[in-house]
Order: structure tokens, then sequence, then C-alpha cells
């Protein structure tokens, strides 16, 4: 593997998923597995309790810049700023915005929320490392 870094300024042009949140392990930061009481890495084979699942950011876009497409996914807290809350903060929200709404959908993000992120972000022009 390559372990040069390079910087890409591209501009989005779409959000490729509507689900910008997930439970990480703490230890590996892969998705954790939650059942109704307990999780599972299946990557690192950390356990615990649902209750104590952290959460991390995870945005996957396309994006263009003169010459080609990328599929550009960000991770973690750089994308707090955005957000204007950790994920952790963001996923209680949503909790709370489901159990008020009775949305049963828990792995979907409210579709306000969707669309104030494809506003913040398509169209922009953005400069990641790759």
């Amino acid at each position: 593997m390559n372990s040069v870094r390079e910087l890409l300024a591209a501009s989005v042009i779409a959000v490729q998923n509507s689900c910008f949140i997930y439970p990480a392990c703490q230890k590996c930061f892969s998705r954790l597995v939650l059942d109704s009481r307990r999780f599972n890495c299946l990557k690192c084979g950390c356990t615990g309790e649902a209750k104590d699942a952290t959460y991390r950011y995870r945005l996957s876009l396309k994006t263009a810049d003169t010459n080609d497409l990328f599929d550009i996914t960000v991770f973690g807290s750089c994308l707090d700023p955005f957000f204007g809350v950790t994920a952790e903060n963001l996923q209680r929200y949503i909790e709370d915005f489901n159990q008020l709404s009775g949305e049963t959908n828990t792995d979907a993000s409210p579709g306000v929320l969707v669309q104030a992120v494809e506003t913040c972000f398509i169209g922009k022009r953005f400069i990641f490392g790759v």
C-alpha cells in the first residue's frame, strides 16, 4: 500500500448515504454489530453492553475535480464542525427524534437531516486528504 498522501480539491456532486453515523469499536473503529442488549466487533472481538456503544461519523461522497469523478468517504471527528455536534450527540438527537415521531427504522436519519447535509455539501468545493 502506498503511504503517500495527496491533497485533492474537488466539488461534492452527491451524498451517497443517508446514515451518517455508525456504532464504532473503540479499539479498531470497525462497525459494531448491535442487538438489543450487547455489541460485538467482528474484526477485533471487542464486546460490551449496547448502551455503552460509541458512535462515529461516516459520510460517503461522490466528488469531481476538473478531470475525474471520485468516491470519497470521510470519517470521524473532522465532521464535527459541519454537523455542529459530535457523532455521539447526533445519535442521541436522532434516537430522541425517532422516539417522538414513532419512527421504527433506526438505521435511517430523518429526512430533514439528509436534506441539510445535502445542502451543506453538494456543490461545495473541499480539499480532501487522500
